[in-house]
């Protein structure tokens, strides 16, 4: 008797788990602040993207050009210059907060994890933080989909020499 078992591969999409937040304003390419519309008194609350890092806001263009893409992925509408900011969910991981003291999070806009986003597209770079991990092998592969076609930091034209740390 012959047993054949095929490989199945699981979906790219996951369903995502976590508190659901309004966005309130882009910091950068990596920082939202956000209300969890959950918790009373309704805070704002800074949260940082795990497993990436965009440049900062003054490596220009990169920096510019990562916090606008990432307003563009928050956003409800089409109009860029007074986008209307969305609802996410925010994912945690092991660690909830960081020395800062923002919260740390996977970050979901209408079923597509934010992070990975933003990396896929060459506007940030995964960078692994463990023990949050849970979504670094899908982060590593949206980074090797960006360099291998030269998007955003890595377009061979104007590549992205380094990162500054925070």
């Amino acid at each position: 008797m012959l047993l054949l078992v095929a490989c199945q591969t699981l979906p790219s999409e996951t369903t995502p788990t976590g508190l659901t937040a309004q966005v309130q304003r882009v910091v950068s390419g990596q920082t939202l602040e956000v209300v969890v519309t959950s918790q009373q008194p309704a805070l704002i609350e800074r949260v940082r993207l795990i497993g990436i890092k965009a440049p900062n806001l003054e490596q220009e263009p990169w920096g510019s050009d990562a916090k606008k893409q990432l307003e563009n992925l928050v956003s409800e509408d089409s109009d860029t210059a007074n986008p209307n900011l969305g609802s996410i969910i925010v994912e945690s991981d092991v660690q909830e907060k960081d020395r800062f003291d923002r919260r740390l999070a996977y970050v979901w806009h209408q079923g597509k994890l934010l992070n990975e986003q933003l990396v896929k597209q060459g506007y940030a770079i995964a960078i692994p933080s463990s023990p949050n991990i849970k979504y670094s092998e899908r982060l590593r592969r949206a980074q090797e989909y960006a360099r291998i076609m030269g998007l955003g930091i890595w377009n061979p034209e104007q590549p992205l020499r380094s990162l500054t740390s925070e």
